[in-house]
């Protein structure tokens, strides 16, 4: 796995200048703008705005704790959050699936010989919606996933509503996915992470 801290994309935007103490001391603040991988530390944060973001609108969430703790503990390289001061705001989850499409068994298994990353869930908090946040998030993963040699495309499955969103982040239209949950059907997505020369000769991969 690339050192993360060598990807530039996945460095701080925007750190923050030391403040001064009263006594003229300069105190370390935590930087306005943070992009890592995250830890099963992370997984109650995250399943608190995935249950927000997903439990109004869909009934259930893409992933449970449990569920989130497994991929966080099986696969973290294959996840992004974005922090601000501190604060959890967005995150992607991923893990590796080695078939063309996906199936009801790509929704808990992680096929660490795979070369598709299934991207299981991307949310927002709800105070930092309609600020971008989604997008940028996943440009910020696509850029990483460039960056891994093992990485050939990235798959994901959403409802209608999501399909625009998604093919404006490049993704193109599978069509129906195997995939059901409950009375809810999906569309599959894809995108192509490799042959990008380019990308990875600039990005410090």
């Amino acid at each position: 796995m690339p050192a993360l801290s060598a990807l530039p994309f996945l460095k701080p935007v925007h750190l923050r200048s030391p403040r001064r103490s009263p006594g003229g001391q300069r105190r370390h603040t935590l930087p306005a703008s943070e992009f890592r991988c995250l830890s099963p530390e992370d997984a109650v944060s995250v399943f608190e705005i995935e249950r927000e973001a997903f439990i109004s609108v869909s009934g259930d969430c893409p992933l449970h704790l449990d569920e989130i703790r497994h991929f966080l503990n099986l696969c973290p390289e294959l996840s992004l959050g974005w922090f601000e001061e501190g604060r959890l705001v967005a995150f992607i989850i991923g893990s590796l699936w080695d078939q063309e499409r996906l199936s009801q068994a790509a929704l808990t298994l992680h096929k660490a010989q795979g070369t598709a990353v299934h991207i299981h869930v991307l949310a927002v908090h709800r105070t930092f919606r309609q600020q971008g946040k989604g997008s940028i998030l996943m440009w910020r993963y696509l850029q990483y996933l460039r960056c891994l040699p093992f990485a050939r495309r990235a798959l994901l499955m959403c409802e209608d509503f999501l399909v625009p969103f998604y093919q404006k982040c490049g993704f193109e239209a599978l069509g129906p996915c195997e995939v059901t949950v409950g009375d809810l059907a999906f569309i599959e997505m894809q995108h192509s992470v490799r042959g990008h020369a380019f990308v990875r000769r600039n990005s410090g991969c």
